[in-house]
């Protein structure tokens, strides 16, 4: 699946196989003396990354940074090193240099924690000297706790960075935020403390290290420096850029960070409450998928009319107060409904979705949607965090599984995060390993209250987790350096709730002085139906929203810096293969888009106001 809006790719791919190649750079006897962890073999003759000694030089200026590999590739190869490639194996574009480090210090520990590790994994990917645009165009964490295999000698991490390097001209890097493990494990020391440094590298500093060594490989591989650089992340790598531009101002000309999972304990807590409502109001027995479309679709058509016409999606999702528990057409016969089908919801059922919508309360109690339908980004009472849009799919919220954390807290990493909170491994699932405990999927029986405490002293730990939520709403730094910001989330992800962003887009504003001196070096975008990671995040297979198609918002960053032209109104369009045409005007938070009249499938018909 390709992410709107991510230049290369959206999800994670799976290559879980990858063959060895036999172009391995040999850098040189003076590289080689002064990092013996060198891994390297002879190159083939006329085959190799032309590398000179100021390599050396830069890197040796930091004592905690290690060469891991220089490796070639050569257009078309598979991009695998010491595994058999498989069909699904990406190739690569074009002629390319690829130089892994390790950056230290990391985490000590016995062979085999979770927590322990050599440091921050970072792969840069060179296009050829001839090649070079002369741009840096780096790459965050697709997801979750991140992890990857970075700093591996044998392996190649996701590709995506390779594949921009290839196909754009950039020099790319990704790092795996400081530990190979992709659950919440890596965060607990074997005696049950926080690995502290592993949280601070996966917080912030990995995305930093990461833009140094860039930098400075640039300069040592062709003579010069990048004459722009650039940062692209979704997910946990949207909330990196957004760690960037608060803490390190200067790294970075341009940031697209999108999807940003800010407030990083807090949703991710608050993720649990979806599964816990079904495990304390339906003991624990859960919704069918055709029970969740069925309630899910009845929101949207309730919902999704514009010009007299279903969109198949709600376009404006703050004025939508659908209510299942008052909808006779999706309730059973037994509890006062009209639908006599076998997937109808009880009265039960209809409660618990309303809650799922909802969000997190101190005590799992939900008000009537007519009052509040949880849209509103203030947080007031009892109400802790965030729900999903009416419309979501509930079934990718919680099966699907798309990666991210999103699945039911039975699988996925949200668990973890409660067991991080309240320092106990049994809270999490049984994939949750640590010395001082296993995870035993201790969640399922906590109350609301526990879990609102969880949720709580996630904040209280947030110094602790490397000040994880990542919500400084003062750019001034940023701006001031000339730095540019584009943002985009969409209303209908199934995993963070678009209002985490909102909010913290709302007190940027009020931090900065409004909407006109905010929108000058920062614009967010918000986008109906599209979930996360998903083009259509809705339980309608038939919404098709528009989205923000691949380097969309890239070109529209490398404009606003290098051309000073900045975006306002940006349309978009369904996929070239979509079953339905429509295009549609997204506006920079906190101006609107309005239909006026016309066919509400083109952006013709709508004003920004």
């Amino acid at each position: 699946m390709v992410s709107a809006g991510h230049p290369v790719g959206g999800e994670r791919g799976s290559i879980a196989a990858r063959r060895r190649l036999a172009a391995v750079m040999l850098l040189g006897t003076a590289l080689t003396a002064a990092f013996p962890d060198y891994a390297f073999a002879k190159p083939p003759t006329g085959v190799a990354c032309p590398m000179s000694d100021s390599l050396k030089t830069a890197l040796e200026a930091d004592p905690l940074t290690r060469l891991v590999l220089v490796h070639e590739f050569k257009k078309g190869e598979p991009l695998v090193i010491s595994e058999a490639a498989n069909p699904h194996t990406p190739l690569a574009p074009a002629d390319m240099c690829m130089v892994k480090l390790v950056v230290g210090p990391g985490n000590p520990g016995p062979q085999g924690a979770p927590s322990t590790s050599s440091g921050i994994g970072i792969e840069v990917w060179l296009p050829t000297r001839d090649a070079w645009n002369g741009r840096i165009h780096n790459l965050g964490g697709l997801g979750g706790f991140d992890g990857g295999m970075q700093g591996s000698p044998g392996h190649v991490g996701w590709p995506y960075a390779a594949l921009t390097a290839g196909m754009e001209g950039s020099i790319s890097a990704s790092t795996d935020s400081g530990h190979t493990a992709t659950n919440g494990s890596w965060a607990m020391n074997p005696d049950g403390s926080p690995a502290r440094q592993l949280w601070i590298d996966y917080a912030h500093r990995a995305m930093h290290v990461m833009a140094e060594k860039t930098k400075a490989i640039a300069i040592a591989y062709y003579g010069k420096p990048a004459h722009h650089a650039y940062y692209e992340g979704v997910s946990t790598g949207g909330r990196h850029g957004y760690r960037l531009a608060q803490e390190y101002p200067a790294d970075y000309d341009g940031i697209i960070a999108s999807l940003p999972a800010l407030n990083w304990a807090q949703w991710v807590t608050a993720d649990v409450y979806r599964s816990l409502v079904v495990e304390r109001e339906l003991g624990g027995k859960y919704l069918t998928k055709a029970q969740m479309d069925l309630v899910s679709n009845a929101a949207i058509r309730s919902c999704d009319m514009v010009g007299g016409q279903h969109m198949g999606y709600i376009v404006d999702n703050a004025a939508c107060t659908y209510d299942p528990t008052k909808d006779a057409s999706v309730l059973r016969v037994e509890d006062g409904g009209t639908n006599t089908g076998p997937d109808a919801l009880s009265l039960a059922q209809a409660r618990v979705v309303n809650k799922m919508w909802y969000g997190l309360t101190a005590d799992g109690s939900v008000p009537d949607p007519a009052s509040d339908n949880g849209v509103a980004a203030s947080l007031t009472g009892k109400h802790k965090w965030y729900g999903l849009m009416r419309g979501t799919s509930l079934y990718q919220a919680y099966f699907a599984n798309i990666g991210y954390g999103s699945a039911s807290a039975h699988s996925g990493y949200s668990a973890d995060q409660v067991a991080l909170d309240l320092s106990d491994p049994s809270l999490a699932n049984p994939s949750f390993e640590n010395a001082s405990g296993n995870g035993k999927a201790g969640w399922t029986s906590i109350s609301y209250e526990k879990l609102a405490e969880a949720f709580d002293r996630g904040v209280a730990l947030d110094e602790t987790f490397g000040r994880l939520a990542s919500d400084d709403p003062d750019l001034s730094a940023f701006k001031a350096r000339g730095g540019k910001f584009l943002s985009w989330h969409g209303w209908n992800d199934e995993a963070i709730p678009v209002q985490g962003t909102i909010q913290y887009y709302d007190r940027v504003l009020a931090t900065m002085g409004g909407a006109e001196k905010v929108h000058d070096f920062f614009r967010l975008y918000l986008l109906p139906g599209v979930g996360h990671m998903s083009p259509n995040g809705t339980s309608n297979p038939d919404a098709h929203p528009p989205l923000v198609a691949p380097g969309q918002f890239f070109a529209l960053m490398v404009d606003w810096v290098e051309n000073g032209r900045a975006p306002g109104k940006v349309v978009i369009e369904t996929p070239p293969d979509s079953q339905v045409r429509r295009s549609a005007p997204i506006a920079p938070y906190p101006q609107t888009v309005a239909y006026v009249g016309g066919d509400p499938n083109d952006a013709g018909s709508y004003v920004v106001r």
